[in-house]
């Protein structure tokens, strides 16, 4: 195993002890007014000053121009101009993005500090008040009092570059695999485009908006049918989770739903725009069934058809 190897192991490792603590890491910045802001490291590859832009015509709302860097070349959005804040301070800071399959330059007026938070104290911003809750995930408090924004990122490159359309190659499944899809995404624009794919195919669905709302109403309808006396998994085929979110995450809700036996056979599927291998390997170590990075429709659609069509061969094996 090479050097390379053993760095990807190490932060394996760190991963999952950070995910396993349910915690995550924040890096803080600022645009140039009093709020805070923060992002996922794991979605930073980079911070770095800025560096010369070129500007190109016709381009969105936000988007500043191209940098060329390390022989890439990658789009600069200006971030407060793309979540409407009207700010006048100097641009100083770029952070370096990758996430959902693309790779992007955030113009930053400054950059502070990577903080370590619990995911439980992560809330929605529903239930803190804040100006550009459109462009919001979550919001947490830090140990002095700071409140700090948690942009929901892939909202933000949405708004900038657009949206993709569901494809049209997508089609209902058979009936012979129909059954009722759960997932969880904090994420108003993930859970729209999940809703899109699974409305396509014709699928059931009931979502929740965070990991601990999720395994609350996981918990619900695994309780409904002992009550019933029917079997789980004929109302709920699989269950789809987020990585990121807020009171509880992807990996700690995998880690619930695989140690409680009620749930056995039903896949987990990871759905999540922190799609490097890291994070996949990080996935397999807490339990899913499949990993899918955000946001491939049609990749989506696939994965949740093969894990249907799992269910029912071994069901059918079972019963044979």
């Amino acid at each position: 195993m090479g050097a390379g190897d053993n760095r990807l192991m190490d932060m394996v490792d760190e991963k999952a002890r950070l995910a396993g603590s349910n915690k995550m890491e924040l890096l803080l910045f600022s645009l140039g007014g009093n709020e805070v802001f923060g992002i996922n490291v794991f979605k930073v590859r980079e911070v770095c000053e800025t560096i010369a832009i070129t500007k190109t015509p016709n381009v969105p709302r936000g988007v500043e121009g191209i940098i060329s860097l390390r022989g890439a070349i990658l789009p600069v959005i200006d971030l407060a101009t793309a979540i409407n804040m009207q700010i006048d301070a100097p641009r100083t800071k770029l952070l370096i993005t990758e996430f959902s399959s693309h790779t992007q330059a955030f113009l930053v007026a400054d950059v502070d500090r990577i903080v370590r938070v619990d995911w439980e104290k992560v809330k929605s911003p529903q239930s803190m008040p804040t100006s550009n809750m459109t462009f919001m995930t979550a919001l947490t408090e830090l140990a002095d009092g700071k409140l700090v924004s948690i942009l929901d990122v892939e909202q933000i490159l949405a708004s900038v570059i657009g949206e993709d359309k569901i494809p049209t190659e997508i089609l209902p499944v058979d009936a012979d695999i129909k059954s009722n899809v759960f997932f969880a995404d904090d994420s108003v624009l993930a859970r729209k485009k999940i809703t899109e794919v699974l409305d396509r195919m014709g699928l059931p669905h009931q979502h929740a908006i965070n990991g601990a709302e999720a395994w609350d109403k996981l918990k619900g309808i695994a309780a409904r049918c002992d009550a019933e006396k029917i079997p789980l998994d004929l109302s709920l085929g699989m269950i789809l989770v987020d990585a990121e979110m807020p009171e509880m995450d992807g990996y700690v809700l995998t880690r619930h739903i695989k140690s409680d036996s009620r749930f056995a056979g039903i896949p987990v599927v990871m759905h999540s725009s922190l799609s490097s291998v890291a994070n996949k390997k990080l996935g397999q170590q807490v339990g899913v069934d499949a990993y899918v990075a955000k946001f491939h429709p049609t990749e989506l659609s696939t994965m949740i058809a093969a894990q249907l069509t799992h269910v029912k061969a071994r069901k059918g094996a079972n019963e044979a």
